[in-house]
């Protein structure tokens, strides 16, 4: 199921003064991963673009990795 099939399939519940939707939690869970990816998708255009702007990596600021690897254990 995509985040869009996820969205599609909401229910909607009326009590008192509230409308509420209503999702099954293997569909919000669809949506929460959908959301995440294009959070990521639209981090990596934004560093890409730096770096496109910047000419090189040591412009851009990006580390070497053989320099912090041992930093990430």
């Amino acid at each position: 199921m995509t985040g869009l099939e996820a969205l599609q399939s909401v229910q909607f519940v009326s009590t008192r003064d509230k409308r509420l939707a209503v999702l099954d939690a293997t569909e919000w869970e669809t949506l929460i991963e959908w959301l995440e990816t294009l959070e990521d998708t639209y981090v990596a255009k934004q560093a890409f673009a730096e770096l496109r702007a910047a000419g090189d990596r040591g412009r851009a600021g990006w580390l070497e990795w053989d320099s912090v690897v041992g930093e990430l254990s």
